[in-house]
């Protein structure tokens, strides 16, 4: 439903709920999908010693399921977050400041993890 100055300027009540709302549920059936193949993953880890974890990640195609599930899961954490502090957070100014925190505590922790991954998988 959009009022009629919504329908002639094509934007929601916060200009961009519609978009946010889709990515999450776009990265909730991706991670839905991955949590099986992780879950396996993760399994065959335990009680293994770190020369055998790092040849089962090494494989490719464990580090792409791993690295597609930690971009969803960062993404998707990333857009849930966002969406709390627009609306719990009423100064604007700290409202800012909360979403570019978050915006670089999604990215480190995307861009570690990976890291992580790609380095195991390379033998490195």
């Amino acid at each position: 439903m959009r009022t009629p100055m919504g329908r002639v300027r094509g934007l929601g009540a916060a200009h961009s709920g519609t978009s946010d709302f889709l990515r999450q549920r776009v990265t909730g059936i991706g991670l839905v999908l991955l949590f099986i193949p992780v879950l396996v993953i993760i399994m065959s880890l335990l009680g293994r010693n770190h020369a055998a974890a790092a040849q089962i990640l090494g494989s490719p195609l464990v580090a792409v399921i791993m690295i597609l599930f930690i971009i969803a899961s960062c993404w998707h954490m990333k857009i849930g977050m966002q969406v709390v502090l627009e609306d719990y957070v009423h100064d604007e100014k700290l409202k800012l400041v909360t979403i570019i925190a978050n915006n670089f505590f999604a990215a480190a922790v995307g861009l570690a993890s990976i890291y992580a991954i790609i380095k195991l998988s390379s033998g490195v």
